[in-house]
């Protein structure tokens, strides 16, 4: 399959997810050879049940540079007959012997991708900087190749006879290989390769320093250095500093599941400001582990490579294949929520200065003051506590209430198997997916839930293989992978509501993969705009009254959750929306304007500051991901220019709740088997903005999203971005 060189740009680690590598030493071709000739696991059909698993267990680091080695070229003998044939090019000898080329390459890659951003130890990050780069010269050699372009060209030009998801299919190569540089010169060419392998080296050496800034941590020394904070909260630093040999204390590990709470409970003023900065400053302190070098060497080869490849700016080529498909057009969209956002931030700090002073703290709120004193204004104006939440959201019953949720709205149960198919990590569970009304096997679910040393940050879902039946009925197979951090031996993981959300959100993800229906893998990938709408839309089950009664039972008494405390969260559900929409959406802005620069000539650091002055940000808030540790901007192309794509994706998610509420229930069965039947099920075999007018029979509303925030809403909307006509 070509689907990773074609679809997004991105190098293959990359596609799978934002890995981090640093630039080593390659392994030994002696032993890589000897591997060879011993055989390799990974260059194997992958055996076992349901249709096949990966062999986990037998992975080890120096089998990866053989199998790719024999991966890439079974690839490119595969590609070169294809170019080669002397027959007429059709549909069949042409872009269905490509959906079938790579598959060996295909699993080595996917498999990759697990260890490196799962397991990323020394052995791994050598593999991958010594890697990423040649994958992307095999990938560019495709891209270049005239006699394979000009087949493909050749049946693009005959599209018209073809079946309706064959015609999209073949538009979609066609458009993959101009947007590549296929029709570029030989010179240009030469530019463009080197350009991209260069930014294959600069993705894996920034992510890999990211991620060693967030193996660092705060030590909190004595019981005084506590001060506010929840039980849980403690536990999960104890545990922490226990792993790191710091017997007596307790650490904050620099990431934001551990930085979060801290930061919304600790009294102590001096040490949520050490936390906040040790967090916010990642990659960006002049050390070794500095990320600005790198950022700038990027946005100026992107610009390099749009300027090649006829766009103006790096945005313009990233967004050709999106359903907004200009940066003009997610920008109109962005500015919209924009100034309502930061109205709404203006009033959440006056109430939150009014708390300060009546307290007399004598402070002026700053950014690691806001998640703590936003606390007491919930509580004031709610009588709620995220503490008092937390004893109801244990982890593996949430992880039970996404699956029933499922089962109830798209007819999947989930049975553990957990031991019987080797995973990656001991601690990674297992379940296979059926049909409730058939028993029909559909894919199998793997959960990797705790942070550990290695494991990248964030939370994502992997998919190892995906829905294909033109060449034989494969099952999908599929991975939520989160990083939360775990309490002392023998205690519960509490979560916090927005933990559970995220939660929902991954799971949400692995849904819509397993719910994919189509003949050709490749259009099991939606445009980026598109991939978060239906993981946006599964975080709305958390709070339904049934997940409630069912799940969120306190993890002592096993009472459900009071009534009156779910109309407390509910009351508060517009609460600090100010804060939630100016952190993300600031980061998004600041994305599309440093990717519409033409010349890519940047200097980070300046450049944030001042674009977020331009924009008259909060002086209470930060970027949620700035621009030195922004791993969906420099570990890949895949979400540059991109970030945007979340809040267009939530406009079509707002909308879609709203077609349940008019339903009368959240689990209402005709607008679910709808959902799925369009949004889930349908891949790219159709037009997005189609799919999406056929399951709720016009256009997405921006006045949805503007609601669920709590903004004022507009007049009548012609959709998404001003315009639902976009894809």
């Amino acid at each position: 399959m070509l689907r990773k060189i074609l679809l997004a740009g991105v190098t293959a680690s990359a596609f799978v997810a934002a890995t981090a590598i640093t630039v080593a030493q390659a392994p030994d071709n002696t032993s890589q050879e000897a591997t060879m000739q011993s055989g390799n696991p990974l260059l194997a059909n992958w055996e076992g049940p349901f249709d096949g698993v990966p062999a986990f267990d037998k992975v080890t680091p120096e089998l990866f540079g053989p199998a790719f080695e024999k991966g890439i070229a079974e690839r490119q003998a595969e590609v070169d007959a294809i170019a080669a044939n002397k027959a007429a090019a059709n549909f069949e000898n042409t872009i269905a012997a490509m959906e079938r080329a790579g598959r060996t390459l295909d699993r080595v890659e996917n498999v990759f991708g697990v260890m490196t951003s799962n397991m990323n130890s020394d052995a791994y990050q050598a593999l991958d900087a010594e890697w990423s780069p040649k994958l992307a010269a095999a990938a560019d050699k495709i891209n270049f190749n005239e006699a394979l372009f000009k087949r493909v060209e050749a049946v693009y030009g005959k599209r018209s006879k073809l079946a309706p998801d064959r015609q999209r299919l073949v538009k979609r190569y066609y458009d993959g290989f101009v947007r590549r540089g296929a029709k570029l010169s030989a010179e240009n060419k030469e530019k463009m390769a080197a350009i991209n392998q260069e930014l294959a080296s600069l993705f894996t050496e920034f992510g890999n320093k990211v991620l060693a800034d967030e193996n660092t941590w705060t030590v909190l020394a004595s019981k005084k250095d506590l001060a506010g904070l929840p039980d849980s909260v403690i536990a999960s630093a104890k545990a922490a500093a226990d792993q790191r040999g710091l017997k007596g204390k307790w650490a904050i590990v620099n990431t934001r599941s551990s930085v979060a709470p801290f930061l919304a409970f600790s009294d102590r003023r001096d040490l949520r400001e050490k936390v906040w900065r040790a967090f916010v400053n990642r990659g960006d302190n002049g050390d070794a582990n500095d990320t600005n070098a790198a950022i700038t060497r990027i946005v100026k080869l992107r610009a390099e490579r749009a300027k090649l490849l006829g766009y103006p700016t790096h945005a313009d080529w990233r967004m050709s294949d999106t359903m907004a498909k200009s940066p003009a057009k997610a920008m109109d969209l962005m500015m919209r929520v924009w100034k309502p956002a930061v109205a709404r931030v203006h009033e959440e700090v006056a109430d939150m200065q009014t708390i300060a002073g009546k307290e007399g703290a004598g402070i002026t709120i700053e950014p690691w003051d806001y998640r703590y004193y936003a606390e007491k204004v919930r509580k004031a104006k709610y009588d709620l506590d995220e503490a008092e939440i937390k004893p109801y959201f244990e982890l593996n019953n949430m992880i039970n209430a996404a699956f029933w949720a499922a089962e109830q709205l798209y007819g999947m149960t989930f049975v553990e198997i957990t031991g019987t198919v080797p995973v990656w990590e001991p601690g990674v569970r297992v379940w296979e997916v059926k049909n409730k009304a058939t028993g029909n096997h559909i894919g199998v679910f793997y959960g990797d839930y705790f942070a550990r040393a290695g494991k990248r940050s964030g939370a994502w879902m992997t998919s190892y293989r995906i829905y294909e039946t033109f060449d034989g009925n494969k099952t999908p197979l599929v991975s939520n992978n989160n990083n939360f951090v775990k309490g002392a031996p023998g205690e519960p993981v509490l979560i916090s509501l927005d933990d559970a959300e995220t939660l929902f959100h991954e799971f949400g993800h692995a849904l819509h993969y397993l719910s994919v229906h189509v003949a050709y893998p490749t259009q099991n990938f939606v445009p980026r705009d598109f991939v978060e709408y239906p993981s946006q839309v599964n975080e709305h089950w958390v709070l339904t009254r049934e997940v409630l009664d069912k799940f969120a039972r306190h993890y002592k008494t096993g009472e459900a959750m009071p009534q009156a405390l779910v109309d407390k969260i509910k009351a508060s559900e517009k609460f600090n929306q100010g804060f939630a929409t100016v952190e993300y959406l600031a980061a998004a802005i600041v994305d599309m304007n440093l990717h519409t620069m033409p010349d890519g000539t940047v200097d980070p650091d300046a450049y944030e500051r001042e674009d977020l002055e331009r924009l008259d940000m909060p002086k209470e808030i930060v970027l949620r991901h700035r621009l030195p540790q922004f791993l969906h901007l420099f570990s890949s192309d895949a979400y540059s220019a991109g970030y945007y794509s979340y809040l267009w994706s939530e406009v079509m998610d707002a909308d879609t709740w709203k077609a349940f509420e008019e339903a009368g229930s959240a689990y209402d069965k005709p607008t679910a088997e709808r959902f799925q039947k369009w949004i889930l099920a349908t891949g790219d075999s159709i037009d997005q903005a189609e799919a999406f007018r056929q399951f709720r029979g016009r256009d997405p509303d921006v006045n949805a999203l503007l609601e669920v925030r709590g903004f004022p809403t507009e007049g009548a909307s012609g959709g998404a971005g001003g315009s639902a006509q976009q894809q």
